[in-house]
């Protein structure tokens, strides 16, 4: 028995509601589109980050704790600086975040506050190789020669004497570890009559650290400086080319122990 013409009726107006509000959203999915859009790549965005100097003076000893203790700002510090951010903590939050790699070519490196930032990622397990001066690394204050034994294990103790069989033996107390990770940083500096003048920073081989500052204290204190944090796949790409170049270049087995020129200053 055939359905009632009001029933057909009812029917198709159901199934056009149905079809109109299908479109509604439909288009309302569309202009939200791009919205969601931007928001995924606002999250996924690189890193752009810039930097002014000089930093205000502020406490950093709740970045720069050794592994094994407690993060966070240390409880009673002693200290009448500020626990607040900087453009120091800043950068130093941006080297702390390596996990696998560093690079750093550097003109000069005497702030004790980077040089530690670096000593913890070497003891965390990070390659750091380090490019510089050779005559800024002789100058007081350089973090260079503390990078350069930073985690080399002390030196064993000395022998014990015995007599065996009327002779005198040496035995060693303690046997050599198998394996020393912690073998201190590698560094390589120039011999050119030029100076080794770059100043920049690479980390997991993702993320660009550059600009004016030299890592000193004194720049870092008292002058007009910029640094740049970028994570862009082409700029670290160059970078890290000149890297591997210079450190190619500098092998000390290349070294002439006997130049012909001095540089001049």
């Amino acid at each position: 028995m055939p359905a009632p013409t009001s029933e057909l009726v009812a029917m198709g107006l159901s199934s056009w509601r149905l079809v109109v509000a299908a479109g509604a959203g439909f288009a309302l999915a569309l202009e939200a589109l791009p919205w969601l859009v931007r928001w995924l790549l606002a999250g996924r965005r690189p890193r752009r980050e810039v930097l002014f100097f000089p930093s205000q003076v502020t406490c950093t000893e709740a970045l720069l704790q050794t592994p094994g203790l407690p993060s966070g700002p240390p409880s009673g510090c002693p200290c009448s600086l500020p626990h607040s951010e900087s453009s120091l903590s800043r950068l130093l939050r941006a080297l702390l975040a390596a996990r696998s790699s560093l690079e750093l070519c550097l003109f000069a490196f005497s702030s004790p506050q980077l040089g530690r930032a670096v000593q913890l990622l070497h003891q965390r397990g990070v390659r750091v190789r380090v490019i510089t001066d050779c005559d800024y690394m002789a100058l007081n204050g350089s973090q260079i020669g503390l990078l350069r034994k930073a985690g080399k294990p002390p030196p064993p103790p000395p022998p014990e004497v015995f007599t065996r069989g009327g002779a005198e033996v040496a035995e060693d107390l303690v046997d050599a570890p198998a394996d020393w990770s912690k073998t201190g940083i590698q560094v390589r500096h120039d011999q050119d009559l030029g100076y080794m003048h770059h100043k920049f920073a690479i980390i997991d081989k993702k993320v660009l650290i550059t600009g004016s500052l030299n890592w000193t204290t004194q720049a870092i204190q008292n002058n007009r400086e910029n640094v740049l944090i970028m994570e862009d796949t082409e700029y670290v790409r160059l970078f890290l080319e000149e890297f591997e170049r210079i450190w190619e270049e500098f092998d000390p087995t290349k070294y002439s122990f006997f130049p012909q020129k001095q540089r001049g200053h």
